[in-house]
């Protein structure tokens, strides 16, 4: 596929979206919604309609009737933040989701050398520096998102969580302790 062309029809719908380059994920951790929201910048109730309308399927763990909780792998949170980023750029939340399908459908090798350009009504799928010159040298490209930028930045908000995390359970179990 070459940059011009926009990405093709989708084939494997239940495909992780971004599998090569990041480490095997436990089926059995997670994060929460609430953590995976805010690691993606969005608002929870967001997180619950794209779930529902399955743009963003949590994959460690789906909603299995009321009280369960959603967890959501690291893959996850990457694809919600970069729905945000598409949506802040006013792309369509359906162009947005023909755009994910299709990306599934492509499977990425590198994220780090990953980036998604969108002229407005199409996104295309770069997977090197000399695509993205070729794409925004024919005026095609308006704008365009660096996967493997987006990756680092969901790494660091998750590393931060999880120290913050950390400190506040330490603190209960020294609490618990002093009561005991």
């Amino acid at each position: 596929m070459t940059a011009g062309d926009a990405l093709g029809e989708p084939r494997f719908a239940t495909e992780l979206l971004f599998t090569d380059g990041l480490p095997e994920m436990d089926d059995d951790t997670g994060y929460r919604g609430a953590v995976a929201a805010r690691a993606a910048g969005i608002t929870y109730r967001q997180l619950d309609y794209w779930a529902r309308t399955e743009l963003v399927v949590p994959t460690v763990r789906g909603a299995s009737g009321s009280g369960s909780q959603r967890l959501y792998g690291f893959r996850d949170i990457l694809v919600l933040k970069l729905v945000k980023r598409l949506l802040d750029t006013g792309i369509s939340l359906q162009q947005i989701r023909t755009a994910v399908d299709q990306l599934r459908a492509a499977g990425i090798r590198d994220l780090a050398g990953t980036t998604l350009m969108s002229d407005g009504a199409s996104v295309y799928l770069c997977t090197s520096n000399d695509e993205v010159i070729d794409l925004v040298s024919r005026g095609q490209g308006v704008f365009g998102i660096a996967v493997g930028k987006v990756l680092r930045e969901v790494e660091s908000t998750l590393v931060d969580f999880e120290s913050a995390t950390e400190a506040v359970d330490e603190l209960a179990a020294r609490r618990a302790a002093r009561t005991a």
